[in-house]
């Protein structure tokens, strides 16, 4: 499973700057790097300068370094296009029913005029659910995760209590009579929906777990020293710990330089006054990064900005882990580890932290591999076909060993 590092903030204060210049420092290190994005301005491939998309595009050029950009609102679009008009009157199914069942459906209505307003917080769980598939996904190293601004990413966390009041408007639904719920959902579907959606709170559960868990995420507070982001930084910080979530440190954008000049160096202190009461009121590690003579965009000046924040790139030796890495990041991160000896016998090791036995699965499809983690399969590159049948597999203290005889 993959090291989790998230960066977020108000709007405008360089979240993506940050998130691209430390995926960018990662993947330079060594490590396997996913940089996703959940923002809907989707500004990671302009700062890159290099197209993304919704699926993991490796970045050209660069060595371990892939970008995503979640689409939800794409998805919903995809899988309940017709939700919204199935509740709907006149020609809809409400004209269909007798007295009670249309009553019902407009309490319903009331509440919810289309697909994404009865399930609220729809494109966050889409979000939610992407991103817990790349974290099982034993290829990537570290996720470095450029969050939407922030009132979306408290609402995001916040995913397990909206689930709760999906569920209730599932089992309105459900009462209602069978007739609707095979009219919305097919024969039979109606429980499988419930099923499926309980899997889903399971997943969404299993992601809090990792997001709380300080030996696998990291949250960065990105902002500027001006009165408005500190105030937003400060109630951010407050919101992560009610969720329990780990915040390792504050990124300070665009503090002015120190030049001579009356107005600029009364500029730099009132913006330093900020920083202090910023870092009293946090007590965390803070790093300023000063404003640029040009905008920060593609791979040099990104690689600038890494150096800035966490150093020259990290060299973590032979082995899966865990390496420190980063004078700021001050994280312990594993990494895959494939290699073959010379009988042309080939070892794997995945990281995958609190897993069980029982929650593993190996098979194969036509030579390709597949491990499955919690009920979710995930194509792992062996170099060649093989045969599940045929790899000794062996989970040692959160190391999956996979070992594949010679051809």
């Amino acid at each position: 499973m993959a090291r989790l590092l998230l960066f977020g903030g108000k709007g405008g204060v360089g979240k993506t700057t940050s998130a691209c210049a430390t995926a960018l420092w990662l993947a330079d290190s060594g490590f396997r790097t996913l940089l996703v994005s959940s923002d809907p301005a989707h500004s990671t491939s302009d700062s890159l300068d290099y197209p993304l998309g919704p699926e993991p595009t490796p970045v050209v050029g660069i060595e371990n370094l892939y970008g995503l950009e979640l689409d939800p609102e794409g998805k919903i679009q995809d899988m309940m296009p017709k939700m919204g008009d199935a509740l709907s009157g006149g020609g809809g199914i409400a004209s269909m029913l007798g007295q009670d069942v249309k009553q019902e459906i407009d309490n319903i209505k009331d509440e919810t005029t289309s697909a994404e307003m009865l399930f609220p917080g729809l494109d966050e769980a889409f979000a939610f659910d992407e991103l817990l598939k790349h974290l099982e996904d034993p290829s990537w190293d570290v996720i470095v995760f450029d969050t939407a601004p922030t009132g979306h990413t408290l609402r995001f966390l916040a995913l397990p209590e909206i689930i709760e009041a999906w569920a209730d408007r599932l089992i309105r639904l459900h009462r209602v009579t069978g007739g609707i719920r095979s009219m919305l959902f097919g024969k039979k579907e109606g429980d499988a929906m419930r099923a499926e959606m309980e899997k889903f709170r399971k997943r969404v559960m299993h992601v809090r777990r990792i997001l709380s868990d300080d030996n696998l995420t990291r949250f960065t507070l990105v902002t500027i020293p001006e009165s408005m982001g500190v105030s937003e930084t400060v109630r951010a910080r407050a919101a992560l710990a009610e969720f329990s979530i780990p915040v390792g440190g504050v990124i300070v954008n665009r503090v002015t330089p120190d030049i001579d000049h009356e107005f600029l160096s009364g500029r730099r202190e009132v913006e330093f006054s900020r920083i202090s009461q910023l870092s009293s009121e946090l007590e965390l590690p803070l790093t300023i990064v000063e404003l640029l003579n040009t905008d920060v965009q593609g791979i040099d000046l990104l690689r600038d900005i890494g150096a800035h924040l966490y150093g020259d790139p990290a060299n973590p030796g032979e082995g899966i882990g865990p390496f420190p890495i980063g004078t700021e990041l001050n994280l312990m991160v594993h990494r895959g580890k494939w290699s073959e000896d010379n009988d042309g016998e080939r070892k794997i090791q995945l990281h995958i932290p609190g897993i069980t036995r029982e929650d593993l699965s190996l098979r194969s499809d036509n030579g390709i591999l597949l491990v499955g983690v919690n009920g979710r399969e995930h194509e792992i590159d062996c170099g060649r076909p093989v045969k599940a049948s045929e790899i000794n597999a062996r989970l040692d203290d959160d190391v999956l060993n996979l070992t594949i005889p010679p051809q």
